[in-house]
Order: structure tokens, then C-alpha cells, then sequence
């Protein structure tokens, strides 16, 4: 695959330029992005700046992250601290992303979305409003392992980092998570998958290929 050197403003506006013209094939007025990669990728930072990129064009736009979608401690850490599968499998409540995010953008849904569930640090739920997205308005959707839950996006962008460099830019109190990363890369291959690769190893000059 051919990557094209890039700036993430440059990145940032021709992604939003390619998001105007969007149209959801099951005929959802709601455009949907994941903006898919681990923490220390920072997918959430490119899904401001297209969301800010958005918002100068006159377009509505919703980010949420996946990590405000945690579940209850007791249930997140019911195997330890530092459990890879739980980590993979248990810690995003998916089903409360498919309740409260993407079931309200359906084509007959109300754009009525709760953008965040559940606060990690109190460990309670964070008691926020619903925000009702415009038709026309585009849920922006990041966090890790985002390709393996089959929600119903129209276009992913996967924000990758090599393994040395996901290493070395991972907290070493993080550095647990690793073999949860490898793993996603041998189920789903998100670079391959994706619609949109972005290669973020040296934070200052990314690549994309898209």
C-alpha cells in the first residue's frame, strides 16, 4: 500500500472535504466514522479536527469516544487489573453503544444520542444529557478494536502505529494492554480493512493512504 506524506491539518480537511459527500447506503441521514486506534495512536485528536474542520463548513458533527463507554469496574476488572482477554472483550460496553449511539441514527431512529455512559475515575455513571444530532449530522466515533463490533459505519479511518512504536509511545503502566493490540491485528487487520489508513509513528509526520 502506497502512503502519501502528509500534515494533520492538510489530513484533517481532506478527510472532511470526502465526509460532505457522504451518503449512508441504508438510507440513515446520519453519517457514521470510526476514528479506530489504540490510545496511544490519539485517533480522538483527528476526530476533533475533522470535527472542527466540520463545523467551519457549516456541518453538524458529534464526537464520541469509546473509553466513555467503559464498563462498571466490578465488571471491567472482575478477572484483575491487568487481564488482556477482559480487556479485548469486556471493558467497552458495546451494548450500550448500540442503544444509545447508533440505534438513535438509524434511518428511523431520532438522533437522540448520549454522548458519554460512564465516568472510570468515580466509577458511576457520568449523568449526561442526550444531544440530538441534526439530519445530516455526522457521529465521529474513536477509540480502539472499533472494526470488530460490525457497527454499522460508512466510513473508518484506522490510526496505525508499529508495534516498536506503539511500545514506546504506550505508558509503561499500560504496557499490559500490548498483546490486546496484537491480537486485533490478527483477528480484523483494521490497516487492510479500513477505508482510510493513517501511519501516526512519528507523531509530527504522519502518512495516509485513503
Amino acid at each position: 500500500m502506497r502512503l502519501e506524506a502528509i500534515t494533520w491539518e492538510r489530513l484533517a480537511d481532506r478527510l472532511t472535504e470526502r465526509l460532505l459527500d457522504l451518503k449512508p447506503d441504508d438510507g440513515s441521514p446520519w453519517p457514521r466514522i470510526a476514528f479506530d486506534g489504540a490510545p496511544a495512536a490519539r485517533p480522538g485528536d483527528l476526530a476533533h479536527r475533522v470535527s472542527e474542520q466540520l463545523r467551519l463548513r457549516g456541518r453538524s458533527s458529534l464526537v464520541v469516544g469509546a473509553e466513555d463507554f467503559l464498563r462498571p469496574a466490578s465488571l471491567r476488572l472482575e478477572y484483575g487489573h491487568r487481564d488482556v482477554d477482559a480487556y479485548y472483550d469486556g471493558w467497552f460496553d458495546i451494548g450500550a453503544l448500540w442503544r444509545e449511539v447508533f440505534g438513535p441514527l438509524e434511518a428511523d431512529g431520532n438522533g437522540r444520542v448520549l454522548p458519554d455512559l460512564w465516568d472510570p475515575v468515580a466509577d458511576r455513571a457520568t449523568r449526561s444529557s442526550y444531544t440530538r444530532l441534526p439530519p445530516g449530522g455526522l457521529l465521529l466515533l474513536h477509540g480502539p478494536f472499533l472494526m470488530r463490533h460490525w457497527f454499522p459505519f460508512d466510513l473508518t479511518v484506522h490510526v496505525r502505529l508499529s508495534p516498536g512504536a506503539l511500545r514506546r509511545r504506550t505508558p509503561e503502566d499500560e504496557h499490559w494492554t500490548l498483546p490486546a493490540f496484537e491480537r486485533y491485528e490478527d483477528d480484523m487487520d483494521p490497516g487492510a480493512a479500513a477505508d482510510v489508513l493513517v501511519r501516526a509513528d512519528d507523531p509530527r509526520h504522519p502518512a495516509w493512504s485513503g
